[in-house]
């Protein structure tokens, strides 16, 4: 996986210099997706398109740019496998000379071209604000619903209510759930793919990516404003726009496919859903 700070091609996830060219005098030109080889770590060999096509036996070759030339060493595809890849030749980001309006409705679309501009070609860090935000609409909406009819709506009491303990208990009791949610989600994919998790920098990023994905919980503070009776419904579609905005996340960042996505969304459920059981054994109401 690459390091956080590279920039990606949001059309094949290609790695990238550059986002754009600036040719001074305000004329700037979007870079576009070049070829590149993935250079096999285990053998330094020389070779050429033309050898790979004609010889049956030699499945793969790495090529050394330093050292050009038309020699190739065949190896049989038993003895180490690597892979030659082409890119997309789509310019590398078109986003980046969109309206940020445009971007975020791309987003709540869930293209994943939206997601690595964002996760990828841009330096956003509020993931951790928006991480605490999420989880006081959260509490906050789980407060409500401790209320009673007997609730006193004086505005009077608003500061004595925003004091209560239930709030806090609730912001706690949300916070649980949610570290459990993405250490269930951690462990399913270092199950199933260890080789997509073995640095700090590729947690961090997943992380990142996981928090940045559930700004859908924002849209439970005008759901409860707005009270309907088809409010509940309303709450279940925003479960279901945040966990599919998670799997699209996972799939950006680590190139996986739906299904390895979500068998680590509903892992991250079980044990979730795992804390909520325990939490209401220990008398604690959710």
């Amino acid at each position: 996986m690459a390091e956080p700070g590279a920039y990606r091609c949001v059309e094949c996830s290609g790695g990238a210099e550059e986002l754009y060219r600036d040719y001074q005098r305000g004329v700037l030109r979007i870079a576009r997706c070049a070829s590149f080889v993935f250079i096999s770590p285990a053998y330094t060999a020389l070779g050429t398109r033309r050898m790979l096509q004609e010889v049956g036996n030699v499945q793969h070759c790495a090529v050394d740019k330093n050292n050009p030339s038309t020699e190739c060493h065949l190896m049989p595809f038993t003895k180490f496998k690597s892979s030659v890849r082409k890119s997309c030749q789509k310019p590398v980001d078109k986003y980046i000379e969109y309206d940020p309006v445009i971007i975020l409705i791309n987003a709540i679309l869930c293209k994943a071209q939206a997601y690595r501009h964002i996760l990828f070609n841009t330096k956003i860090n509020i993931h951790g604000k928006l991480c605490v935000f999420c989880l006081l609409c959260e509490a906050y909406l789980r407060w409500l619903q401790l209320q009673d009819s007997s609730q006193n709506t004086d505005p009077d009491d608003l500061i004595r209510y925003a004091k209560e303990w239930d709030f806090y208990r609730m912001f706690g009791i949300a916070s649980l759930e949610q570290t459990s949610f993405l250490v269930g989600i951690f462990i399913a994919l270092w199950w199933m793919r260890p080789e997509m998790l073995k640095t700090k920098s590729d947690f961090i990023l997943l992380l990142k990516a996981l928090l940045l994905s559930g700004y859908g919980k924002l849209l439970l503070i005008p759901a409860v404003i707005w009270e309907h009776d088809y409010t509940p419904l309303c709450l279940v579609f925003i479960k279901v726009f945040v966990l599919t905005s998670n799997s699209q996340a996972i799939r950006v960042t680590l190139n996986l496919n739906r299904m390895l996505s979500w068998l680590a969304i509903v892992f991250g459920l079980i044990l979730e859903n795992g804390v909520v059981c325990l939490v209401q054994k220990i008398g604690w109401d959710v």
